[in-house]
């Protein structure tokens, strides 16, 4: 119980580096590091469009086919209107914490507690599906470079393949141990050169297309109307909100940004408008190129679709194909050493606020980052990886399938928590009502019907890769598991932290402010 008690020891202030005029803030992380386009390149390299879209591109295909556009302009809004509200909430209260802090400023704690449960486990999945996509390409890479084509089969050992996994998952954790300014010194480059073949193997892509092209580009690809069941509508849209998660990790820096109550909020969603433009361009251009049958290299077969560009970079760019596998690796060493950031500083606010031990509140004085936490983040996704990878092969469409209703829960709860918060003055102006009250209502209401839909589509044993665990398909087995394990460990830490459960250490207050456009 004494690893919960006396949190002012951990609310210390980090001794900057030496030299340095660093302002730190009350939880040790360092002020002022951030500006809006290092924000905006943290999102994207989140994000990490090519390795999200090698992914989920087939698996949305195999839900929705050729209105694979329509369904990421659909998945688009929500996240969107989220982000206005995640906005709203950062200008009034700019905290690591996210969803934790103003979940539990909203509703009380045990709701805010499984807000942070919920966006630190959606992170541990991704993280998990990031280093096993570096695993695939990294042995594909090799086999590129050196024309031994049983290198690229290593990845199909379990063993080479988690100590791989592993080792990438270490690596990323030492990087991000290092500091902020060593992982955005890597972000710049990373980001550029992914973004950079992604754009090329598009125009490949439309270029390289045959005039016998088993579809043709058309306008009705963006129409969602045209989309037969909602069953198949909710999942493909859960698997394309997976593609726009990660723009979050703007606010979860807001305590290391430049201009906290500000810059945040307009780099996310500068970001995610970025990314809708990326994703209607590669979606059309590898639907004109492949088509959705299932034979070939279509996106319809079950073996494209476990990799995408895998399949099809050597068919589109030819001998420039390795590129596609370096972007690749560079997509997920960036975002690995991103996504960390997220669950670090909210179990950091966690441990600040007394809702988990206060170990996960210490700081390191010259790294000015949360150590101990992003290592515990590290060792919860290599856990996760191995357990997933050693119980199914289809781990990779199910685990994201599972991280869409994972990021549906908490996205949705922090919007109805911004509506929630600033109930009282949503009539003030037209401004207020749009911004804090109609728009994450709206992104809510849409994000809980997915949630719930999904949830019950996913009891089926036929649902997503066709893997089940006693009839029940595994996406649900692995959604149950992580909200069951989410209730026990609250009511533990309830049991162990009643400070932070009597509203303490957290009290349900703030003083909002007028968040300018």
């Amino acid at each position: 119980m004494s690893d919960y008690t006396d949190a002012s020891a951990s609310h210390v202030q980090a001794t900057p580096v030496a030299g340095a005029a660093a302002v730190v803030s009350g939880k040790g992380l360092a002020q002022g590091k951030v500006g809006l386009l290092a924000c905006v390149v943290l999102g994207i390299s989140t994000i990490a469009p090519v390795y999200t879209l090698t992914g989920a591109l087939g698996p949305t295909v195999r839900e929705v086919g050729v209105y694979l556009p329509a369904v990421f302009i659909v998945g688009f809004l929500p996240m969107l209107l989220v982000a206005l509200g995640y906005r709203e909430l950062n200008a009034a209260e700019p905290d690591s914490g996210t969803s934790f802090t103003w979940s539990a400023r909203a509703f009380g704690p045990m709701i805010g507690w499984i807000g942070g449960w919920g966006l630190v486990t959606a992170t541990t999945i991704v993280l998990s599906n990031l280093a096993g996509i570096a695993v695939d390409f990294f042995y594909l890479f090799l086999a590129q470079l050196t024309g031994l084509d049983w290198l690229a089969d290593l990845t199909r050992n379990l063993l080479v393949n988690i100590v791989t996994c592993c080792a990438f998952i270490a690596m990323a954790v030492w990087v991000c141990c290092r500091g902020i300014g060593m992982t955005m010194g890597l972000q710049y480059t990373l980001v550029a050169l992914q973004l950079v073949v992604l754009i090329g193997f598009s125009i490949a892509a439309f270029a390289a297309a045959p005039d016998s092209s088993p579809v043709v580009f058309h306008p009705e690809w963006f129409n969602p109307f045209n989309i037969d069941s909602f069953s198949a509508f909710a999942a493909g849209l859960s698997l394309s909100i997976f593609i726009f998660w990660g723009w979050d990790v703007c606010l979860t820096v807001s305590e290391e940004s430049v201009g906290s109550e500000k810059v945040p909020g307009r780099a996310a969603t500068l970001t995610v408008l970025l990314i809708l433009a990326l994703y209607l361009f590669t979606a059309a251009a590898t639907l004109q190129f492949a088509g959705t049958g299932d034979s070939g290299l279509g996106l319809g077969n079950a073996q494209i679709q476990e990799n995408v560009f895998a399949h099809l970079a050597g068919p589109v760019m030819g001998p420039l194909a390795i590129l596609m596998s370096i972007a690749v690796l560079a997509s997920t060493a960036a975002s690995l050493q991103s996504t960390f950031i997220s669950p670090a500083r909210t179990l950091l606010a966690m441990g600040y606020y007394r809702a988990v031990p206060k170990r996960f509140a210490s700081v390191h004085p010259h790294s000015q980052t949360p150590r101990y936490a992003t290592i515990a983040a590290g060792i919860a996704t290599a856990v996760f990886y191995v357990t997933m990878r050693t119980l199914s092969e289809n781990v990779l469409a199910d685990t994201i399938t599972a991280l869409g209703m994972m990021i549906c829960f908490y996205y949705a709860l922090t919007a109805f928590a911004c509506v929630w918060y600033f109930r009282h003055s949503l009539f003030d102006s037209a401004r207020h009502f749009f911004m804090r009250g109609l728009c994450p209502l709206v992104g809510a209401v849409m994000l809980s019907i997915i949630f719930w839909q999904t949830t019950l589509d996913s009891m089926s044993p036929d649902f997503g890769s066709g893997s089940h665990v006693g009839g029940l398909g595994l996406v649900f087995v692995i959604a149950v598991v992580i909200l069951l394990l989410g209730l026990v460990l609250m009511f533990i830490a309830r049991w162990q932290a009643p400070a932070f459960f009597r509203g303490n250490t957290l009290q349900k207050q703030m003083k909002p402010v007028k968040a300018e456009l």
